[in-house]
């Protein structure tokens, strides 16, 4: 089956889309493509996220993020020669405004998008999970396991996107043996700071090189692992409820430089990555690969610190096994998409805390 999948996370950079052939476990993706986001849309979201807000404003968004999502798949398919009559099912995670465990909101209206593409559509994917007792996050997991798992090594996947989150994959595990959680930030902070010290010129330190020429402040570093979400046991999950505006207001008034508060903002994000590694995913399983994807994944910078945080343990990218570090999350969303459409369960309730597997979405024909 033919599927494409639509992602676009907290870091805001973007809609992914990833067209993929699914045979069984065979995963093989056929057409990737990102597409920005409007600087006037990019506002808009962030406006409307994580904060009060006028529901006139999210039912506009809502539409609006349709009418992109379905343009984005028809460009993703003609840029990458794919006939879009050939996309039988798209399944579509929409843009998390409002993420708080206990309840969710993601928009982008999907019958805008069934109507534009006349492709059935696979959406809202987090609210069936806690209805079940879990927190809707993190899906991926799912697909990690399905991908990555191995009969000898232990694994744990990676995803370095606005927020970081990893699965860990015990060496010949079965589903009930993974388990994931969010660690805390991973691009969201310094993409935040980035954004200010160049006055919206730039979103993102490209190849970290602003933070190569600042400094680390230990001092902020352990200020800020105080926060009781790194001592909290898995399942658990986060979003820019924690590491939004008044998280990088609360970095700047330390006073540091803006390339010092940078450099510490890409050690915060290895740090609290490797901590939760250490705490959490050691005691349970030996680990022998860390492999990484998302945005994250271009910044060596952070991938440097990760390997000298966790010495032994080999870090790479899921490039190296045929998944594009970038595609991987909409790759995903496709597979939950084959999922629901099969009526098979896509969550782990070893990830999301969930009583059982549940069938997740709804969907729009």
């Amino acid at each position: 089956m033919r599927v494409a999948g639509i992602m676009s996370g907290t870091s805001l950079d973007g809609i992914d889309v990833a067209v993929v052939d699914i045979e069984g476990r065979r995963v093989r993706t056929v057409a990737f493509r990102t597409t920005p986001y409007p600087l006037k849309l990019r506002a808009g979201i962030l406006a409307v996220s994580n904060r009060v807000t006028h529901t006139a404003s999210i039912s506009r968004l809502n539409f609006e993020l349709g009418e992109r999502y379905a343009r984005a798949v028809k460009e993703t398919c003609r840029l990458g020669r794919v006939p879009l009559e050939s996309v039988e099912l798209i399944g579509c995670h929409g843009q998390t405004i409002y993420h708080e465990g206990v309840n969710t909101l993601q928009i982008g209206e999907a019958a805008v998008i069934a109507e534009r593409t006349g492709i059935p559509v696979v959406s809202d994917f987090r609210p069936r999970d806690i209805a079940a007792g879990g927190q809707g996050a993190p899906l991926v997991p799912f697909v990690d396991y399905l991908l990555l798992r191995d009969a000898r090594k232990g694994r744990v996947a990676l995803n370095i996107g606005g927020i970081a989150n990893l699965t860990a994959i015990p060496a010949g595990a079965e589903q009930d043996d993974v388990f994931a959680f969010d660690t805390g930030p991973g691009n969201m902070v310094i993409d935040g700071l980035v954004a200010g010290y160049t006055r919206g010129r730039q979103q993102y330190d490209r190849g970290g090189r602003i933070a190569s020429q600042g400094r680390v402040n230990g001092a902020l570093i352990r200020q800020l692992m105080r926060n009781r979400y790194y001592r909290m046991p898995p399942p658990k999950s986060a979003g820019r409820e924690q590491y939004g505006a008044e998280f990088v207001e609360r970095m700047k008034r330390s006073g540091l430089r803006w390339p010092d508060l940078i450099a510490t903002a890409t050690v915060f994000t290895a740090v609290t990555i490797a901590a939760g590694i250490e705490k959490f995913v050691k005691p349970r399983m030996r680990v022998d690969e860390l492999i990484v994807s998302g945005g994250g994944a271009h910044n060596p910078r952070i991938l440097a610190h990760l390997a000298g945080l966790l010495p032994g343990v080999a870090v790479a990218r899921t490039s190296d096994f045929g998944i594009d570090v970038d595609a991987k999350e909409a790759l995903a969303f496709a597979v939950l998409a084959y999922q629901t459409w099969r009526r098979r369960p896509g969550n782990l309730p070893g990830a999301t805390g969930a009583r059982r597997p549940v069938v997740l979405g709804k969907i729009t024909p």
